[in-house]
């Protein structure tokens, strides 16, 4: 994963995986998740999807949710992963409201 907690970047993937844990879900819920919420523009493979969650378990920003039963484990997003995905929601912000000044503005 090539997220830059310096700068403030996350990738994109990255992002709505963190937003998908907000509330509990297990692999396929994530996936079902950002298709729906992206319109189908982003789809995970499932190796791809756990592998960013291995990832993120080891930076600490999610964590298993529940008991592990069966081949289903949920995630949940942590106190740590919240403050990264609100900073990253924080830096979009600034990024979007420097373009519509510059590029997309009112025009008066």
């Amino acid at each position: 994963m090539r997220d830059n907690v310096k700068g403030g970047a996350l990738t994109e993937v990255t992002f709505y995986i963190l937003l998908s844990l907000c509330s509990p879900k297990h692999g396929y819920g994530i996936m079902q998740f950002i298709e729906e919420k992206t319109s189908g523009r982003l789809l995970l493979g499932a190796g791809t999807l756990y592998g960013a969650l291995n990832t993120l378990q080891e930076k600490g920003w999610i964590a298993p949710y529940g008991e592990a039963g069966g081949r289903k484990r949920e995630y949940l997003i942590t106190a740590q992963g919240k403050e990264i995905a609100e900073r990253e929601l924080a830096r979009l912000k600034q990024l979007t409201d420097t373009a519509e000044q510059i590029i997309g503005g009112d025009s008066k």
